[in-house]
């Protein structure tokens, strides 16, 4: 457990340096998009092959109940966290960070990193840490919390609510990491095929949701070939 809390706290830390270079030298909005991008397509190539594969390989019915639950899920989490002001939380526009609400914006951060996390600890049951897994979520990390500070510091967030924020979401990950650890530790192999699963649908939903179109949005056409790009080493490293 220890193992997959420390994995969980590197691959999280690396929200702390986002928001660092958010706050000190900012790159430009295109090639934050880019990195949104790649990070994007590592994940997507560790959902394909470091869980979903593994979970149908190893039970088929339960690995199709959990994705479908997994994926409804973070939908339903995620639309009533939107509801009471957390869309754009990734946003670099100031407006949409003023239009939300402060405790929806905070849970709704949250809630995007607990799937990664999850996944991280498992993986570690299932043969070791995931590199395609560590590699995504570190990258996609940094310009997440980049583009989401920004847009924070736009709408008049001072610097020590903005690192409470993300030190709650870096907590909250090594929690998930550690959860991760514990539930398939405690599980047959068969419902084992259920948690990898369920993990497996809820980020697929996250990237489909939050992460890709906000890439997009800032890298331009561009963005398609960085996440084939980061499709591709997460395949070579899965």
């Amino acid at each position: 457990m220890l193992e997959a809390a420390f994995w969980g706290l590197v691959t999280a830390g690396s929200l702390w340096l986002g928001a660092a270079l958010a706050v000190g030298a900012r790159p430009r909005d295109r090639w934050i998009g880019l990195a949104m991008a790649f990070g994007a397509g590592a994940l997507i190539a560790a959902v394909a092959y470091e869980l979903v594969l593994d979970a149908f390989e190893t039970d088929l019915a339960l690995a199709s109940a959990g994705f479908t639950a997994g994926a409804l899920a973070f939908y339903l989490g995620d639309w009533l966290l939107d509801r009471q002001g957390g869309h754009g939380r990734k946003s670099m526009s100031g407006e949409s960070q003023l239009a939300g609400s402060a405790n929806a914006i905070v849970l709704g951060t949250i809630l995007d990193g607990i799937p990664e996390s999850f996944v991280l600890g498992a993986s570690l049951l299932e043969g070791g840490v995931a590199t395609a897994v560590v590699v995504g979520v570190f990258v996609s990390n940094i310009p997440e919390s980049l583009s989401g500070t920004s847009g924070l510091l736009q709408a008049g967030w001072p610097r020590r609510r903005i690192v409470a924020m993300w030190s709650a979401v870096v907590a909250a990950s090594v929690v998930s990491a550690s959860l991760g650890w514990l539930l398939l530790d405690a599980m047959p192999q068969s419902e084992g095929a259920f948690a990898l699963a369920f993990a497996a649908g809820a980020l697929l939903v996250m990237l489909a949701d939050t992460l890709i179109p906000e890439a997009f949005e800032l890298g331009g056409r561009e963005a398609g070939l960085a996440t084939a790009l980061g499709f591709a080493l997460g395949f070579a490293l899965s």
